[in-house]
This record gives structure tokens, sequence and C-alpha cells, in this order.
């Protein structure tokens, strides 16, 4: 059996033609074009959308909703003494301290005696000083009297003379009408009662002067000694206060010295706390510090306790470390069992904005001073102008520029600079 070659199947074909062959050449062009494009199209889409992607996983994105935003400030507080002063050394010395740190004192009772010499010293020198002004003083008013004295005797020693001589002119008088007493015998009594009379003004101008000039002197005396009485007193202030007393019924607090231990001047020495009035200190970041005013009320609550109402009591007008201290004071009566330094929440409401566009605060409030931020477009992030309002610690509230279910990066915007859009994979 022979086989069959395939010469019978083979047939010859004519060669394409010039315009066929321009027209494959045309497709594979606009084949190779259209691809073209559409690559430089992708190409475009992505550089549009940023150079750079960013794992979704680093950013946190929330929804704008709309609701009432409360304004508040919630914060970790102690709680402290309302009143708990510290006792300083008046003056310096050796201590002796009378009570331990947790002892119970009652009102006057002494806490603490400081031994100080030098001041002692003082005031026995300037009672010293005292007895020898007030010696002075009470010589200076006997001299007084006594000078008074003499110009009352003067002044009345003249008044007698003038009386004389008066008398003596009557009767010289008469014996000249008589004959029996001659005129230049008249004419000396008329003398001797002007001399006198001349006398008695004097007597008087002294006695005036005289009382003048002792009373100024007594006087002057007089308050050279209350001067020094003020020092001796004051010094002895200083010298009572020697004795550290409890201010009030109370408990010591921080003993702050040695028993016998050398102490300065105004040197701290021991601190009392009074148990029946508590406040509470809380510290609030800078930025709310300015809308917290005295009055306002609060909520403290403790360990698993019922929530207290209270009021702001004092807001410190220093800012340390970007936070302000504010103390708050229970509204009704305080809880039993309170001590110092133990933990509570505290919750300050400063209003209430309702039915606003909010969303949750993030850092992109600080990073753009709430002006700009990311808005989620599928998967590209679009910067946008925008404007907020009252914010608390939770969420902010938007003006402008963002509506209901907007999707908004709201922490790490900070990775994509100034870029208007960037891919978030």
């Amino acid at each position: 059996m022979s086989i069959r070659d395939t010469s019978g199947q083979d047939q010859s074909i004519a060669a394409p033609s010039v315009k066929v062959r321009q027209r494959r050449r045309w497709l594979l062009a606009g084949a190779i074009a259209l691809g073209v494009l559409l690559l430089g199209g992708w190409l475009v889409a992505d550089w549009s959308a940023g150079s750079r992607s960013f794992a979704g996983d680093r950013l946190r994105v929330a929804t704008v909703t709309r609701g009432d935003l409360v304004r508040d400030i919630s914060a970790d507080g102690r709680v402290i003494a309302a009143n708990s002063p510290t006792l300083y050394a008046i003056a310096g010395g050796t201590v002796t301290l009378n009570v331990v740190a947790g002892d119970v004192v009652k009102k006057g009772q002494p806490l603490a005696v400081i031994d100080s010499p030098e001041l002692l010293s003082n005031l026995a020198q300037e009672q010293a000083t005292l007895a020898s002004a007030e010696a002075e003083a009470g010589r200076a008013t006997l001299d007084a009297q006594v000078a008074r004295s003499a110009a009352r005797r003067a002044l009345d020693q003249a008044g007698v003379d003038r009386q004389a001589a008066e008398r003596d002119l009557q009767r010289y008088r008469r014996g000249f009408e008589g004959g029996a007493v001659s005129q230049i015998d008249v004419a000396r009594a008329e003398d001797a009662l002007k001399k006198s009379e001349l006398g008695l003004g004097h007597a008087r101008r002294e006695f005036s002067l005289q009382g003048q000039g002792a009373t100024l002197d007594s006087r002057n005396k007089q308050l050279l000694a209350d001067r020094q009485r003020a020092v001796v007193s004051e010094l002895q202030r200083q010298v009572d206060l020697l004795t550290l007393r409890a201010p009030f019924d109370g408990q010591v607090g921080q003993v702050l010295v040695d028993q016998r231990a050398n102490v300065a001047a105004n040197a701290p020495v021991l601190g009392v706390v009074d148990l029946s009035r508590f406040e509470v200190e809380i510290k609030v970041p800078e930025s709310f510090a300015r809308d917290l005013a005295i009055g306002m009320s609060a909520q403290l609550s403790g360990s698993g306790g019922q929530p207290l109402a209270a009021t702001v009591s004092a807001v410190s007008p220093e800012v340390v470390n970007g936070e302000v201290t504010a103390r708050l004071r229970f509204a009704d009566r305080q809880p039993a069992g309170l001590r110092q330094n133990q933990r509570m929440r505290a919750r300050v409401v400063l209003d209430t904005r309702e039915n606003v566009l909010m969303v949750e605060r993030g850092p992109f409030v600080e990073q753009g001073n709430g002006s700009v931020a990311y808005v989620m477009d599928g998967n590209v992030a679009v910067r946008r102008p925008i404007r907020i309002g009252a914010s608390s610690l939770g969420e902010v509230e938007i003006v402008d520029g963002l509506g209901v279910g907007d999707r908004v990066v709201v922490s790490g915007a900070d990775q994509f600079g100034d870029a208007e859009r960037v891919r978030v994979n």
C-alpha cells in the first residue's frame, strides 16, 4: 500500500497587495497608539493622585456627623486640703518638735519651739532701753511740773507786789491831800505801781512760755518712750512666735526639719492640714483654660463612687508646661473618708452646641490651624479648605468646607506634607 503525499493539498497564494499591507500597518500603529494613550492616562492619573502612596493602617479616618457638641473638660485631679499652711521659723535657732507627722492637733496647741538666743538678747536690750526712756519721760514730766510751779509762784508774787504798790499809792495820795506827804512821794508811789504792773505782765508771759516749753519737752520724751515701747512690743511678738502653734483644729502634715536641728530665719518647719475642708486640684490644657471660669458646674467621681456635684473655685493665672491649675469645691457636703492626695476624676461642662456638624478631634486641627483637612475620595485623600468652630476634648465643630458623611483624615496627615492629592493603600 503506497503512502500519498500532500502535494494535492498545497495551493499557491498570491502575495498581498500594497494597499492590504498599508492597512495592516495602520491597524498595528493604531493599536500601539491606543495602548500608549491608555498607559499614559493611567500614569497621569497616578501622578495626579501623588507621586507617593501611604498605608491606610497608619491613618485614622473619621466621618462627619451632625449632632449636639458638648464642650467639656475631663481631667484627673487630686484631693488637697483647702487650708494647709506651712509654719515658718520667725528667727534662726534650734528647733524642738512637740509633734510628729500625722498627729491630730487643736487650735493654739504648741507644735514646736525655736530657741533663738539672739532674738531673746535683743528683746532684753530693748526692754532696758525702754525702761530708760520711760524714766526720761517721767523726769521730763516732773521737770515740767516744777517749771510750771515756779512760773506760777513768780506770777502770784508779781500780783501781790502790784496790790501792795496800789495800796501805797492810795495812802500817799490821801497823805498828800492832808498835807502830810510831799508831791515827790506820791510820784514815787505811782512809779512803783507801774513797775509792779510791768512785773505782773512779764510774769504772766513767762508762766505761759514755761508751760509750753515744759509740755513740749515732756511730750518729746514721751514720744521717744512710745517708740521704744513699740520696738519692744514687736520683739516680744517675735519671741512669742518662736513657739509655733496650730492655727486651727487639724492634723500635722509634713515635718520638714529634724528634731533639735538648726534652722535659718524664714525656713519652713512643718505643715498643718485642715481636715474639715477639701478641694480637688486639676490641670487642664492651656487651650481650654481661657474658657474656664470661677463658678462653673462640675462633676467629681472617685473609684466606684457616685458622681459628686462641684463648682470651680479658683483658676490659676499662670501657665506651667502648657497647663493651667484649677480648683474644684464640693457643692454639697463633702463625702466622708477623703484623704490628702486621693485621686478623683473631674468633668467640667463648658457649654453645648446643638445640631452642628462635627468630627472626631485629632492632630489635623493643630497641623493646619483648623483651616485645611484631607478628605477621602475613594482611595485618594484630597486637601480641602475648611473652617472649624468650637471644640471639645473628643470632637470639633465644622462650620464650613465639609458635609455629613465626609470621611476626614484626622490623624496621620502630617506625612502628606503640602500635597493636594495623595493615594492611600
